[in-house]
């Protein structure tokens, strides 16, 4: 057998942790399948203290950083962050020669193509499948599987916090702070939970599937975010009467070369294998010009999958397997072209919280009308005359500056009181 592939690992939480676990427990599987030994020999994290797993073995940094300057293959970092001490330690590492190992999507949402550049100068691997939908091989598909595809589009439940979220919401008839606390409690969203329910994580998730997709450099400041925190039980119940689920999705299409992304709440058709998807699973489909892929779906974090994914990026390291960061390489990744969501076209979910009295249907009628609008479904429930009633309206395919444009003129109405609620439909 080979000589030993030598790895140090920044950051030992629960994905840490996970990576050192597999490796001590699968080690000698794993050396067969990658043809090598893979030998831990420095770990650093913020502290020394009880982790769960055996680290005596291993040399121990203070400093992160450290590692860059260290005689290993590959350095791991699993602290997180854009910024700070885990762009250092990749930034060092890679003009080092060193092959790289991260989970971190929010510093390759940043600064992905900086660091493709750096690897590919210095020729060496990024390599990043634990970064989105956790053991989901979306990454390695994207890179390797559907190369002979021009692909089109890529959408997905990419942030299992949400996902969660949304189906105890549907399942239980509580609210949205109820049900967050339950998902902290459960370790299933953070103490401060902005990231996930406000569209953050999915939203770095999607400009790394796009980058990957299209070719083109990773764009995080041209995805449009939309978080959950909105929504309430009432729109969850008026979905599952139409026969929806909501799901929070990121989505990036291919316009003729046109580039949009969005993170947001929509509906799915409860029987779609999107609203199949429940709790902390992730799913992505994604299109193409011959091909259209079956579901790849699993749970999209914890310590098992996520650390999973970072092993099987480490073997293939060890196999001497190469891939550009994203595809292509660095020098071939184009500006992203990107296309205003306002442009796009879509069926809609829109509730409206009006004044029970005559007329009114009739004159948000006349809004839709005017900006090209057609209605498919009209939902009410109850009469008061003189009270507040929510009627929801559900579109067909409509110009998104139409539609926005149609909500901010029934927000003026005498008998509507607040915004109206505007949920995109997506049917795969």
């Amino acid at each position: 057998m080979s000589e030993a592939f030598r790895i140090g690992i920044a950051g030992l939480g629960t994905v840490g942790a996970g990576v050192v676990k597999i490796l001590q427990q699968n080690g000698a599987m794993i050396a067969e399948r990658a043809g090598r030994q893979i030998e831990i020999v420095t770990v650093s994290a913020r502290g020394k203290k009880d982790r769960g797993v055996d680290l005596s073995k291993y040399k121990w940094a203070d400093k992160p950083e450290s590692l860059a300057d260290e005689k290993l293959d590959a350095v791991i970092e699993l602290m997180g962050g854009a910024e700070g001490t885990a762009r250092t330690l990749v930034t060092k590492s890679l003009e080092n020669k060193k092959h790289v190992v991260t989970a971190n999507k929010a510093l390759l949402a940043n600064h992905g193509f900086e660091l493709a550049s750096i690897a590919e100068k210095n020729g060496v691997n990024l390599m990043y499948e634990a970064s989105v939908a956790g053991c989901v091989p979306i990454i390695r598909s994207l890179r390797a599987g559907f190369t002979s595809n021009r692909i089109t589009g890529v959408y997905g439940i990419l942030n299992g916090t949400c996902n969660y979220i949304l189906t105890q919401m549907r399942v239980s008839g509580r609210n949205f702070d109820d049900v967050l606390k339950e998902a902290q409690a459960k370790g299933y969203a953070e103490a401060d939970p902005a990231a996930d329910v406000e569209g953050m994580d999915a939203g770095h998730k999607t400009a790394i599937l796009a980058a990957i997709a299209y070719g083109v450099k990773p764009n995080f400041k041209g995805v449009k975010l939309k978080g959950i925190t909105k929504l309430t039980d009432v729109d969850i119940k008026f979905a599952g009467k139409l026969g929806y689920k909501i799901k929070l999705l990121g989505i990036s299409r291919d316009h003729g070369g046109k580039i949009v992304q969005s993170v947001e709440p929509c509906l799915v058709p409860a029987d779609d294998p999107l609203g199949s998807i429940e709790d902390v699973y992730n799913a992505v489909f994604v299109e193409g010009d011959f091909f259209e892929t079956p579901l790849l779906t699993g749970r999209g974090a914890g310590e098992g999958p996520t650390a999973s994914a970072v092993v099987a990026d480490i073997v293939d390291l060890a196999r001497g397997v190469r891939t550009p960061t994203f595809g292509i390489p660095a020098s071939k990744l184009k500006d992203m072209k990107a296309m205003d969501l306002g442009e796009t076209q879509s069926k809609f979910y829109m509730r409206i919280t009006v004044l029970d009295k005559p007329g009114v249907i009739a004159d948000i009628s006349a809004i839709l009308r005017d900006q090209n609008i057609s209605i498919e479904s009209v939902l009410q429930e109850g009469r008061d005359p003189g009270q507040p009633v929510n009627v929801v309206m559900t579109t067909h395919e409509a110009r998104r500056s139409n539609i926005s444009e149609s909500c901010r003129q029934i927000a003026k109405l005498d008998s509507t009181i607040g915004e109206p609620c505007l949920l995109r439909v997506v049917v795969l």
